[in-house]
């Protein structure tokens, strides 16, 4: 059964303050149409603009992920969309009225709460998915970085991280399954060394962080009056580092809280692909750099497969449309020149159907015997004979017309069809059929690559009695 797009059943709304701007913002997270994917709306300024929540929008992933489309920005949007992802959301609009997302607790934990409050709805369009065919490897090499996608028939993530933290150590987290994600990862906060605060506040960052929206880790002994002048920065009571080697402010969800949020920031920063992703990802030391930078390869690799025309599905077990002797009821043909065998799909518009190519063929016995290649004229005439069949589909009485091809233009023959190749032909419609004239676009392929195309005009003839 076909897998549906989902968005949120009615608004939802969450207040808080940015990470890092420090300005206090309240996001609305809407309904959105089928195939609108994640799209933000800045509220706050004229004309309401809005950013596509894309890859190719990245522009800054210094301590959060940042994105910009026609010099509007969002930023900090990994975790809000990390939320949608893992509560199955495909389209969503989500308004803001100011520069960044607020970071609530650090993790999705409050946008999956609201999420699941007022929940899904089913839309009448299939999911999108990016099916990974092949080994895919981003590295960073300087920064010992690796991320590597794997086909699979689910979506699946495993993450590694190494900081050489005597408190951390060797951590790691797993998603085996987005069902997963609302439990076992939206909970984990951020994490933050106690050495970077300073620094960050100094180069303009964490104007929104207050103790409470990340896990502080302890690396040395701190004297107790710097942890005193630190908590006072963020106007938050006096602090005391546990054995542990975290601050005693919260406690950890989980022993590898830290992994896990790795993690959560993978499914948001991974969700700027566009579409969901079947395959196994596997990360080590992962970051927002490192995740956006992979979901642009993702995303190059996309582009490219919609550019390369797509097979038909085939199904050997499937009962085909059209059988030999149905095809001979429309069509005038007889063997040898009858040369389609199944007719496997057909609409008002578009037709798939399917020649074996085997030795027993008449013409191997003359044209290149030593190196048996189907003539480039027979495949024409396959696949003119599959567009008989759709345009006469568009008659009550099929058997009553023929149809006579008028012209046949740009046809290209991209590889050899030999002996034991099974041709599917996919030709559609340029544009409806007027006064008996039909005028498609055809497809061979055998396997996945296309081995003849070309534009074919057809006229359709009622037999003379």
């Amino acid at each position: 059964m076909a897998d549906k797009q989902r968005t949120i059943q009615q608004p939802v709304s969450v207040k808080g303050k940015g990470l890092h701007t420090g300005v206090e913002v309240e996001v609305v997270i809407c309904p959105a149409e089928v195939n609108t994917g994640y799209v933000f709306q800045r509220v706050d300024l004229d004309g309401q603009p809005k950013v596509e929540a894309l890859a190719d929008n990245v522009t800054d992933t210094s301590r959060g992920t940042t994105i910009v489309q026609k010099g509007v920005k969002i930023h900090t949007v990994e975790h809000v969309l990390a939320s949608l992802s893992g509560m199955g959301i495909d389209n969503a609009l989500i308004k803001v009225n100011g520069p960044e997302m607020p970071i609530m607790d650090g993790s999705s934990s409050i946008f999956v709460s609201e999420i699941a409050k007022v929940g899904t709805v089913e839309q009448g369009a299939e999911r999108n998915y990016f099916i990974i065919r092949e080994k895919t490897v981003y590295r960073d090499e300087k920064n010992n970085i690796e991320i590597v996608a794997y086909p699979d028939d689910g979506f699946s993530i495993d993450v590694m991280i190494d900081y050489n933290s005597r408190v951390l150590g060797h951590q790691y987290a797993q998603l085996t399954k987005i069902e997963d994600f609302e439990k076992q990862i939206a909970p984990c906060r951020t994490f933050v060394f106690f050495h970077e605060l300073e620094v960050l506040l100094k180069n303009n960052l964490i104007k929104g962080g207050d103790l409470q929206n990340a896990i502080v880790i302890m690396e040395r002994e701190v004297p107790q009056i710097e942890l005193d002048r630190i908590a006072d920065i963020f106007n938050k009571p006096h602090v005391h580092v546990r054995p542990s080697g975290f601050l005693n402010h919260l406690d950890l969800h989980f022993t590898n809280e830290p992994a896990r949020h790795k993690l959560l920031d993978m499914v948001g920063d991974l969700s700027l692909l566009g579409l969901r992703i079947k395959g196994k990802i596997t990360a080590m030391r992962p970051g927002h750099h490192a995740n956006t930078e992979f979901a642009k390869m993702l995303r190059k690799q996309y582009k490219k497969e919609l550019l390369k025309p797509t097979p038909p599905l085939y199904d050997p077990n499937q009962q085909p449309l059209m059988n030999i002797i149905q095809i001979q009821k429309i069509l005038p043909h007889r063997p040898p020149f009858l040369l389609v065998d199944k007719i496997l799909s057909m609409d008002g518009t578009s037709i798939t159907g399917m020649k074996n190519v085997t030795m027993n063929e008449g013409f191997f016995v003359g044209h290149f015997p030593n190196e048996p290649v189907m003539p480039g004229v027979l495949q024409i005439e396959a696949m003119a004979q599959c567009g008989g069949i759709l345009v006469l589909n568009s008659v009550p009485d099929p058997e009553n017309y023929l149809t006579y091809f008028l012209k046949i233009d740009q046809v290209r023959f991209k590889k050899k069809v030999v002996p034991g190749d099974s041709i599917l032909f996919k030709l559609e419609l340029i544009e409806p059929i007027r006064r008996g004239i039909a005028n498609m676009r055809g497809l061979a392929f055998v396997g996945d690559q296309v081995v003849m195309e070309g534009v074919m005009m057809a006229q359709i003839v009622k037999m003379k009695e």
